[in-house]
């Protein structure tokens, strides 16, 4: 008989936080009050299941799943890393019990029937993917990288102008002061960082009105544009931020907000996961102002030694200004040795992205040429 994965929602928070800090690779996408929220009621993400791993009463290791035909409309036998609205779907595992809750996690798909899991959006060279390929080294077995690529991150333990000045140059950085000494002909600029939960709370909401009120409405994908989107997100940062998990930064001309991030914390990474701008003021460069400004901020926080801007490849804002990258893919882990079912899988993947492909680069090509009209003035 099947063991079908259990519900997301049922998992117990108090565990899962323990888990959480003592991942052996942090990712504030699949913190509890994060990926709750998100099953809770984010459009299209909600009620996914969940693969645990436990030794005697300690949640070791953890990984939300769905059904590749819930993720593809693809009727093949693998489970598929549940989208968790932040690219990013490293698995949570115990830092002193990686490999073996690796291995569990691989038996537990087993066990509902899958012939292979799939991890969406995973860093490729960090420890959680090492224990993994450690544990199907074992067994004789191999991942399979499906695609990759590469996205924008930043060595937050550098000094911030020393970093800033590398990236962009003298040249553009004195364009940038002088934009934002343009801005500041309609008010003194204020870079403000929302932390409690109060402060928060009111913070998202001018992030929402900000990302609602430029192209990303236009496209569909402003966050105040669906109910379930928005209701995830105010309880999802509210939620984080009374445990130090979440901050909204926000930079303002006088009292007004010309753009604002919501940023994840876990552990000693950050995780900037999305940004809105006022795009009346559009040639001050707001949505690279504000990044200028988040880079001193995590720059000079001692408790961040990295952060991860989660945006897509090739990013004409952030690639820029963050010139560090990280590895991300897609891999299949095979869950059967010699299982003839994989290469079916496996083929039926790469089908399925030879025919998406040209398409996607050409909306990716027309959404990168409007972002970095909208987003830079150079």
């Amino acid at each position: 008989m099947r063991a079908a994965p259990a519900p997301l929602a049922t998992v117990n928070a108090d565990a899962w936080r323990m888990l959480a800090d003592r991942a052996i690779e942090p990712n504030g996408y699949y913190l509890p009050d994060w990926e709750l929220a998100v099953d809770a009621s984010a459009r299209g993400r909600s009620n996914a299941s969940v693969i645990c791993a436990w030794r005697d009463a300690r949640l070791t290791g953890l990984l939300p799943v769905i059904s590749a035909w819930r993720a593809w409309k693809i009727p093949l036998p693998a489970l598929v890393s549940a989208d968790p609205y932040g690219t990013l779907c490293t698995p949570l595992l115990d830092r002193e019990l990686a490999e073996p809750a690796a291995l569990e996690i691989m038996s537990q798909a087993r066990a509902a029937g899958a012939h292979a899991l799939i991890l969406r959006a995973a860093a490729l060279d960090g420890p959680a993917m090492k224990a993994f390929r450690e544990e199907l080294r074992r067994d004789g077995l191999r991942p399979v990288l499906l695609q990759s690529h590469l996205r924008a991150s930043l060595d937050a333990t550098r000094d911030a102008d020393e970093l800033l000045q590398e990236a962009l140059g003298a040249k553009k950085l004195k364009e940038l002061r002088r934009q934002r000494n343009r801005l500041a002909d309609h008010g003194a600029v204020h870079f403000d960082i929302a932390r409690t939960p109060e402060d928060v709370a009111s913070a998202v909401e001018t992030f929402l009105q900000l990302e609602a009120s430029g192209w990303k409405a236009q496209r569909g994908t402003a966050l105040a544009q669906d109910p379930g989107d928005a209701a995830f997100i105010r309880r999802a940062t509210v939620t984080l931020a009374a445990h130090g998990q979440c901050e909204i930064v926000t930079l303002r001309a006088a009292d007004t907000p010309v753009a604002a991030g919501i940023v994840l914390r876990h552990r000693d990474r950050a995780f900037f996961f999305k940004l809105g701008v006022d795009e009346r003021f559009a040639k001050f460069s707001p949505g690279v102002q504000l990044t200028l400004e988040l880079t001193r901020h995590l720059c000079a926080d001692p408790a961040i030694r990295f952060a991860d801007s989660t945006a897509a490849p090739d990013h004409p804002m952030i690639n820029p200004i963050w010139r560090g990258r990280l590895a991300i893919g897609d891999v299949l882990i095979p869950l059967r040795r010699h299982d003839p079912v994989v290469p079916l899988i496996r083929a039926a993947l790469a089908l399925r992205q030879a025919i998406r492909e040209p398409a996607r680069r050409a909306v990716r090509f027309l959404r990168q040429c409007r972002e970095s009209r909208q987003e830079k003035s150079a």
